[in-house]
């Protein structure tokens, strides 16, 4: 399997000064609230009814458009503890931080409640968005929009090379379980990244730094790989993890969080060339709109098939309190 923390370019740095790590904000849910009117947040909405049938009448598919709108974000529980109850009890909710709030005051964060079997057992749940967050999406009514870069900053970060360290900004209620990133590359990886436990009340930065980052370019392991026409790789969250150990108490745990930020070294420098590569061949133009198109066709395929089973669903929540009034018997014919 190709490592996760690859070196793309690396003989570019060997120009650098030294001082080639960034930040960056991964995502920020405070920044994903949803409109009032629509129910999504405008900059990441999908319209998927392209992958509709001819069955569905233009209302249906005005309807069909989702987004990162903190709502909209889901709660998975591991195999062993999906129950009905305990997955009914886990959602995730926009939360309004107190005006007096000593940190982030007035802001919204996300806020999740997972429902843990009560009994003693090993289990997780991942808060994961509402789709696969799509690498090379673009805004269709933003005529402006750099191609494919729809959800950079909401999930996705570009031209990533080697982590150096990642915080989020959480808050606990005291639980003994613990918070993970699950994190992906361009390639379809998946990278687990333990950040700490949330046994601690309040708002607290929980920090991961990468052990093997070397700050030497001497000790860096160097290769010199093509540039162009091969695409700077990229990082996308898949989901933020919580896991609980078999001793810790069962039920319902709380908590929110703010947003996810990297440091990371580019994995490419943009030092200008002398010919105009993607001008002249267009290679990873084609490239982006193959895998944009894929990916949208999975999230379309998926949400179609989401919204003809929510209209499938029964829509009465209960028995009629007071059944009608049955019809009066017909009284018995009389002989003459």
């Amino acid at each position: 399997m190709k490592r996760f923390f690859t070196i793309l370019g690396v003989a570019l740095f060997l120009a650098s000064t030294g001082a080639f790590a960034e930040q960056q904000t991964l995502i920020d849910f405070s920044k994903l609230t949803a409109d009032p009117t629509t129910g999504q947040h405008a900059p990441t909405v999908i319209d998927y009814s392209q992958n509709a049938g001819s069955s569905y009448s233009a209302e249906d598919k005005a309807q069909m458009k989702i987004s990162l709108a903190i709502p909209n974000w889901e709660v998975e529980l591991a195999s062993s503890s999906q129950t009905v109850d305990n997955q009914t009890k886990s959602v995730v909710k926009a939360a309004v931080v107190k005006a007096d709030a000593s940190k982030y005051a007035g802001q919204t964060v996300l806020g999740v409640r997972i429902h843990f079997p009560e009994f003693a057992i090993n289990s997780f749940a991942v808060i994961k968005p509402p789709f696969t967050i799509p690498a090379f999406a673009t805004l269709a009514s933003d005529q402006n929009a750099k191609v494919g870069a729809q959800f950079d900053g909401f999930g996705i970060l570009k031209n990533v090379g080697v982590l150096k360290s990642i915080q989020v900004n959480v808050l606990g209620r005291n639980f003994n379980h613990s918070l993970s990133l699950l994190l992906e590359n361009e390639s379809g990886d998946t990278q687990e990244i333990f950040m700490g436990y949330l046994n601690f009340d309040g708002w607290k930065s929980l920090t991961w730094s990468n052990p093997n980052y070397q700050t030497e370019v001497r000790n860096r392991d160097i290769k010199v790989l093509p540039l162009y026409p091969h695409a700077a790789p990229f990082i996308k969250l898949k989901g933020i993890l919580i896991h609980r150990d078999g001793y810790a108490e069962g039920g319902d745990v709380v908590t929110y969080i703010k947003d996810i930020n990297v440091i990371y070294d580019q994995a490419v420098l943009d030092k200008g060339t002398e010919v105009d590569d993607e001008a002249l061949w267009g290679i990873l133009k084609d490239q982006e709109s193959a895998k944009r198109n894929s990916e949208l066709k999975r999230l379309g395929d998926l949400q179609v098939l989401r919204a003809l089973e929510k209209k499938k669903m029964a829509t009465q929540k209960s028995f009629d309190e007071a059944a009608p009034a049955a019809a009066p018997a017909a009284a018995p014919a009389t002989k003459p």
